[in-house]
C-alpha cells in the first residue's frame, strides 16, 4: 500500500496555493506527476494544457483541495467561468480553512462584477487568514473592489422580490388590461 504514496518533497510548493500536506501525501504517482505537469503549464500560461492535466488529477483524486483551486484557475485563465466557478466552490467546501479557495473565488466573483458574491467570498476567507501577508492581499483586494464601485456605474441589484403590496398591485393592474382587452376586441 505504500508502495503507491509519493513521498512529500519539502523543497516543492504550489504558487500561490497553501499545500494541505496529509491530503498531497496521499496522492498517488500518476496524480502527482498531473499535478505537477498541471503546475508547470499554469506557471507559463498554457491554460488548456493545465485544464487538461488538472482535470486527470481531480478524476483520480476528487477530494484533493488544491487541484480544484488550480483546476479553477485554469478554467477561469481559458475564459470558461463556470466551470471554474464550480471548482473553486467546491474547493471551499472540501477545506473550509483553505484562504486560497475562498480568496481565488472572491477574486474571481469581483471580475465578474457579482459583488454580493465577492464579498462573502471574501468574509469566508477573512475567517481563513492565517499569516499578515494574505490579510494585506485580501485588504488590497477589497479596497480594489470598493473603488471600482466609487468609480463605477451604480446599477440596481433585482435581488430584492417585490414586496406584497406592489405585487397585488401589478395583478390586479394586468387583471384589469386583460379585461379590457377582451371587452374592447372584436370577436
Amino acid at each position: 500500500m505504500t508502495n503507491n504514496v509519493v513521498p512529500f518533497q519539502t523543497n516543492w510548493q504550489a504558487p500561490g496555493v497553501a499545500m494541505n500536506l496529509p491530503a498531497l501525501q496521499q496522492l498517488s504517482p500518476e496524480a502527482m506527476s498531473h499535478f505537477q505537469e498541471g503546475l508547470a503549464s499554469l506557471q507559463v500560461a498554457e491554460a488548456e494544457k493545465a485544464v487538461e492535466q488538472l482535470s486527470r488529477v481531480v478524476e483520480l483524486a476528487p477530494q484533493f483541495p488544491e487541484a480544484r483551486i488550480c483546476l479553477g484557475l485554469a478554467f477561469a485563465l481559458s475564459y470558461n467561468i463556470y466551470p471554474a466557478l464550480d471548482h473553486l466552490q467546491v474547493a471551499g467546501e472540501l477545506d473550509p480553512e483553505s484562504f486560497a479557495a475562498h480568496f481565488t473565488l472572491a477574486q474571481l466573483y469581483f471580475k465578474l462584477r457579482i459583488p454580493q458574491k465577492g464579498y462573502t467570498a471574501a468574509q469566508h476567507a477573512l475567517k481563513c487568514v492565517t499569516t499578515l501577508e494574505q490579510r494585506k492581499m485580501l485588504a488590497q483586494l477589497l479596497r480594489e473592489e470598493r473603488a471600482r464601485e466609487r468609480n463605477g456605474i451604480a446599477r440596481p441589484w433585482f435581488n430584492k422580490p417585490f414586496s406584497r403590496p406592489l405585487a397585488y398591485f401589478l395583478g390586479s393592474g394586468a387583471a384589469a388590461l386583460v379585461m379590457a382587452l377582451l371587452v374592447h376586441v372584436r370577436w
